[in-house]
């Protein structure tokens, strides 16, 4: 039988990216580090700074305000940050965009990640009006292939992707 899926409690909630976010940003990149670079590529070292964090900020809202990037943060309760999630090269191709995520290691298992996928697709289709997202998942990164799974992307049959290493889950809207 399956298990049930968690939900994500109430005092969790999704918001756009800002600038005043650097340094709690900057907190959540360096707290969770060592995890991320466990499951995705490693950032450049010179990210982990508050000039490296603002200018990522900084390119992400220039990508907002282009409408090639929509960059999102999950909060908890207390407004620390847990979590992100991006719409990113969107119309490209047309219609379309790629999507990532990350969960902060102590908030794991909250169902988290689906909840923010969950508002990416609903993103995807109501701001921007796409027709596909596309993501790219190690092979051994099983939680996010669940989480893709759950969402309703398909792993495509051909997995190109940007290093090789990844595969390649696609969902229509």
């Amino acid at each position: 039988m399956p298990m049930p899926m968690p939900h994500p409690e109430p005092s969790f909630h999704i918001r756009e990216l800002t600038e005043v976010d650097a340094e709690a940003l900057l907190a959540f990149e360096i707290e969770n580090r060592e995890w991320f670079e466990s499951h995705i590529e490693a950032r450049d070292p010179g990210f982990y700074s508050v000039q490296g964090v603002s200018e990522h900020i900084e390119d992400y809202l220039s990508g907002l305000a282009a409408g090639t990037w929509h960059p999102f943060i999950i909060e908890d309760a207390s407004a620390r940050i847990v979590g992100r999630a991006n719409l990113k090269n969107i119309h490209t191709p047309p219609q379309a965009a790629e999507v990532g995520y990350r969960v902060a290691r102590d908030a794991g298992g909250r169902g988290l990640a689906t909840l923010a996928l969950r508002h990416l697709i609903q993103q995807a289709r109501e701001r921007w009006g796409l027709t596909q997202l596309i993501a790219y998942v190690y092979e051994e990164n099983i939680g996010s292939a669940k989480v893709l799974d759950r969402c309703g992307f398909a792993r495509a049959t051909s997995d190109e992707s940007p290093t090789g290493s990844e595969r390649r889950f696609v969902r229509l809207l």
